[in-house]
């Protein structure tokens, strides 16, 4: 009679020792996907406050308009929008996913969000804008708040966890 033992929990595989363990990846990828739900949330916002006024022109889309205007109005104009819109929501992945390589010490701080929603905010308007050679806005003070408000958001979403700060089983 032939009897099978158990696998050995302590053993891994040739296929899971060219990997890193899933909980290190887990926040990252976790991270990654509230990024673009919370650019999703953004995007939201913005429609709202462009509708009222309060925003002349979004951020994302004076980017693609100065980094890749032959492609930006290769576009149809009715398409433009989904364009920026996926840029965005794509760039959102990339910073949500920056914030899962965060120590989880600092992750799980309740300031941790928001302070990285604004920093990014800051990191635009004093870095990747100039940079990039956008001109700088004489924005309405209205205007900035409501640019920085709608990246608390955004840092708020990033930084949610659907259980308190735990991205699955710690090893």
């Amino acid at each position: 009679m032939t009897q099978t033992l158990p696998a050995r929990p302590d053993l891994r595989t040739g296929a899971e020792l060219q990997r890193p363990p899933e909980p290190r990846r887990r926040p990252v990828r976790r991270a990654a996907a509230r990024g673009a739900i919370a650019s999703m949330a953004m995007s939201g916002i913005r429609q709202f406050t462009t509708a009222l006024g309060l925003v002349a022109k979004t951020p994302p889309e004076s980017v693609i308009e100065r980094t890749a205007p032959r492609m930006f109005h290769q576009v149809p104009v009715e398409r433009r929008p989904a364009l920026v819109e996926v840029v965005h929501w794509t760039y959102g992945a990339a910073g949500g996913a920056i914030f899962g390589l965060l120590p989880r010490a600092v992750r799980c701080r309740k300031w941790a969000g928001p302070v990285y929603g604004v920093l990014i905010w800051a990191a635009f308007e004093t870095a990747i804008a100039p940079t990039l050679g956008l001109p700088r806005r004489e924005g309405t003070a209205v205007e900035r708040i409501t640019l920085m408000a709608d990246h608390l958001l955004y840092g708020t979403v990033v930084a949610a966890s659907p259980w308190p700060h735990r991205d699955g089983p710690q090893t």
